[in-house]
């Protein structure tokens, strides 16, 4: 392994929100590999867009917004978003010098001994590719490589095959199959629409009641929403979607899946059996597949070491810092979540993290 390099930001994730921290790093004066560093566990640009599937085409995609500096523009709307998105990335690495360190798998962020000359403790990424230390960390690996399956009574009895959204590849293998779709998120309305011209019969569960969204999405409403889900986040509680609490937006395809029944929602099934699922009132759906679109976690199990979690499960956050440790800033996460807060929220972690640099010491207890 080599020898430990020192630098004095260390980004993990290059998707929307790394990206958007390391432009700003790059705009305050901070040269990559000497004075910052940004790693990525992907295999190439395009953050968890690269993994999204063929059939997500580019204008079905809501609320994309261009990184910092770069706009999006003439993208083909027939295209994968995955492609799209992919170059996209990649052009803005190349444009801005980033200079993204891809494949490294992050294994643990951890103290470093403190040096005893009364200089601010440094902190230790270890990889697979070596060993960062850093005076502070903009943390910003998203979700995707932490699927949420949700744990049913019978899930492993079942005969047929069960996946989740992040193996979702195209609705033809689904051809002729019965489908159970769970999850009232965009996804699960996407994989319904999609599925059901090809699938014998779909059925489609929620554990609530999907709230469709009349006429525009305007800024006070999303002001509200980003501020619901950011009042878990500052009481250390898991963060809830953005679009778990705005709804789903009615276009129409929706509406379509309405009116033809695609989009009738069931209550969710008490227990899985071998052939399907049931409720308790005696229901059952015979089924040759369970499809879970039930969204994602936030990918923090590489910061355990440093004992950050509340008891609520999730990280205090204030702003993008973590209450506990002002070294730690999270991005992506919770009310940044969406790809205009990332790029706010990447703004706002180097200017606190110039500031920290420049105090003699950081003023917080490690447990």
């Amino acid at each position: 392994m080599d020898s430990t390099r020192e630098v004095d930001v260390v980004v993990i994730g290059a998707g929307q929100a790394g990206l958007s921290a390391a432009y700003h790093l790059r705009r305050s004066g901070f040269e990559p590999e000497r004075d910052f560093v940004v790693l990525d566990r992907s295999p190439a640009p395009g953050g968890a867009w690269q993994f999204r599937w063929p059939s997500l085409t580019y204008g079905k995609v809501h609320g994309m917004h261009s990184l910092p500096g770069m706009e999006l523009t003439d993208a083909d709307p027939a295209r994968p978003s995955s492609e799209v998105v992919g170059e996209y990335f990649a052009g803005y690495e190349r444009a801005f010098g980033l200079r993204v360190r891809r494949p490294v798998h992050v294994r643990a962020v951890r103290d470093a001994e403190e040096d005893g000359d009364g200089t601010a403790r440094r902190l230790l990424v270890e990889t697979d590719a070596g060993v960062w230390s850093a005076r502070a960390l903009i943390n910003a690996t998203g979700t995707w490589d932490r699927p949420f399956w949700p744990r049913y009574p019978g899930r492993e009895t079942f005969r047929g095959r069960q996946l989740h959204t992040a193996r979702y590849k195209g609705p033809e293998e689904f051809a002729g199959l019965r489908v159970v779709v769970v999850g009232g998120g965009a996804s699960g309305t996407q994989h319904l629409l999609e599925i059901a011209p090809y699938a014998a019969a779909t059925t489609w569960v929620t554990r609530r009641p999907p709230v469709f969204r009349e006429g525009p999405f305007d800024e006070d409403a999303g002001r509200a929403a980003v501020a619901l889900v950011e009042e878990r986040v500052r009481q250390g509680l898991v963060p809830r979607s953005v679009v778990s609490v705005t709804g789903l937006p009615l276009n129409e395809a929706i509406r379509q899946g309405l009116r033809d029944g695609t989009l009738d929602r069931l209550p969710m099934f008490d227990r899985i059996t071998p052939d399907g699922v049931a409720w308790e009132d005696g229901r059952h759906v015979d089924a040759d597949v369970i499809l879970w679109a039930t969204g994602f976690r936030a990918a923090l199990g590489h910061l355990a070491p440093l004992r950050l979690r509340e008891p609520g499960g999730g990280i205090r956050v204030e702003g993008t810092r973590a209450v506990a440790d002002p070294r730690i800033h999270l991005v992506g996460y919770g009310p940044s979540a969406s790809t205009i807060g990332a790029n706010r929220a990447g703004r706002a972690a180097v200017r606190d993290i110039r500031r920290l640099l420049r105090e003699p010491s950081p003023s917080f207890a490690v447990a």
